[in-house]
């Protein structure tokens, strides 16, 4: 299986010490997001992991313990966040010269073909305009650019909780006339530097422009970093429409990250985010609460997908 940490919370800026005893323990226990009386145990360890990919803005409170994660034999890759918006707009977020000497130096560590660099949600207002994003992109791939493999883009959805928090600060939607130009400039500049760019889950064919489809949970990516293939076992994701992923298990839950983004689409408050960091307990089986308060568990089945022998394609 491949384990996601976490698209809907960041596991490594908030959790680095609960994610690694649950390493040493080899399980996690899960609620169904859509049923939080459904609990799953999930069994975590090098046998049935093929791969764990993160997800973060700040991953730097995880990097003292990937010494440990590459003694118990995980393959992991991170996709990185790394936008141009101030504390405005990610308001808990450390200075971005800090977060970029962080993507800078954790690409050293682990290699750059295990770094992904998303610059997402690409939003549009009077302060962000197209120009504006175009010169901030070209700045950072200047800086970035040696230290990642790929350049991941998306635009704003309309989710209703990130409209509210945004407000005036926001046009709206991006019009695909504005994703054309802004992936055309964004393409330029990722060319000059070697840099592939795709988007995530966005309808729009620009492929024309050099800008293909993103999978994020990359199945390429992963056959690369392992060495050998992933069997036909592993499906695509069906969740949702236009993505390129493969199946993975998230071990995250909703309303947990603190980052603070107004952007943001699994975070529904910064209440909610307070209460339920308020409850975490790295010592917990679950991410929030205490696990030996719940009652029915259901065992989850998982099998690894990598394949012992190289085949020919």
């Amino acid at each position: 299986m491949i384990l996601s940490a976490s698209r809907r919370t960041d596991i490594p800026t908030y959790y680095a010490e609960w994610l690694l005893n649950r390493l040493n323990e080899g399980f996690v226990f899960v609620r169904n997001p859509m049923n939080a009386n459904q609990v799953s145990r999930i069994p975590i360890n090098p046998d049935v992991v093929d791969c764990i990919v993160f997800w973060s803005k700040n991953p730097r409170p995880l990097m003292p313990y990937l010494d440990r994660i590459d003694a118990f034999g995980y393959p992991y890759y991170f996709q990185f966040t790394l936008t141009p918006y101030d504390q405005t707009i990610e308001r808990n977020l450390p200075p971005k010269a800090e977060i970029e000497e962080t993507f800078t130096e954790l690409s050293q560590r682990i290699g750059k073909e295990r770094m992904v660099w998303r610059y997402d949600p690409i939003f549009i207002s009077s302060e962000w305009t197209v120009e504006r994003h175009a010169e901030t992109f070209e700045a950072m791939a200047e800086r970035l650019a040696p230290y990642a493999d790929e350049c991941i883009i998306s635009f704003i959805d309309s989710y209703r909780s990130a409209v509210r928090r945004m407000g005036h600060r926001i046009d709206g939607g991006v019009a695909p006339e504005t994703m054309w130009t802004i992936a055309g400039r964004f393409a330029k500049v990722a060319q000059k530097h070697d840099l592939p760019i795709n988007t995530c889950a966005e309808e729009i064919e620009l492929e024309q422009l050099g800008v293909g489809h993103a999978s994020c949970i990359d199945r390429d990516r992963i056959e690369r970093l392992l060495g050998v293939p992933l069997s036909d076992k592993v499906k695509a994701d069906r969740q949702r429409a236009h993505c390129g992923c493969v199946e993975c298990i998230d071990i995250g839950a909703y309303d947990t990250c603190q980052n603070g983004c107004l952007y943001c689409y699994a975070t529904a408050s910064d209440e909610k985010a307070k209460r339920s960091c308020e409850a975490h307990d790295p010592n917990s089986a679950l991410l929030i609460g205490d696990s030996n308060a719940v009652g029915r568990v259901a065992e989850r089945k998982v099998e690894r997908f990598r394949e012992d022998q190289m085949r020919l394609w």
